[in-house]
């Protein structure tokens, strides 16, 4: 008996080691075939392709992204000093208005004091924004400040100078908010 049970065993194992040997024969042979090389290299080369598209995407999407990013920057640095701008501009016609009030005739000095004190305490507050005047007589006429409504001729004032300013203007930096209207001589 025990002589047939080897038998069997070794019957069970020869098939089992034949089968070992000859599946990596079997692969070798499937990769060296001529028609397995190409389909291998084809399907490297579009995922290659894949890949390379997908990188490109990528950085594309990246680009934009930052592009966006500066773009948004940008925009929001730029609405400060325009709201800033505009909102300076609806308070000219009352600052107008109280330097008009300050000249005429009054008969209450308390009342006059009042309109004063709170015409200076506008015009701080404007200083603190950082608001100038623009237009003074005597300075030379400068189309990227004044707006020329008027010319005469006097000798007193040279060529191309200021002679009356007739609203005064103001501006924030290099950003004029409102021109100053002028009379300019000769």
């Amino acid at each position: 008996m025990d002589v047939p049970e080897k038998k069997k065993k070794d019957q069970q194992s020869a098939p089992e080691q034949d089968a070992k040997v000859e599946a990596p024969e079997e692969t070798k042979a499937a990769d060296s075939t001529p028609e397995a090389q190409p389909e291998q290299e084809t399907a490297e080369q579009k995922l290659q392709e894949q890949l390379d598209q997908l990188n490109d995407r990528l950085l594309r999407t990246l680009a934009e992204y930052d592009n966006y990013r500066k773009r948004s920057i940008k925009e929001k640095d730029a609405i400060y000093p325009q709201a800033k701008a505009d909102t300076v501009e609806k308070f000219l016609p009352i600052i107008d208005n109280f330097e008009r009030a300050m000249q005429t005739e009054c008969s209450d000095e308390a009342f006059k004091k009042g309109i004063d004190m709170i015409f200076q305490s506008f015009i701080k507050t404007m200083h603190e924004l950082s608001v100038e005047e623009i237009g003074k007589e005597g300075e030379p006429f400068n189309p990227d400040l004044h707006n020329a409504v008027m010319h005469v001729e006097d000798e007193n004032y040279g060529e191309n100078v200021v002679a009356q300013v007739l609203q005064k203007g103001y501006k924030i930096g290099d950003r004029v908010v409102r021109y100053a209207m002028v009379k300019v001589a000769n």
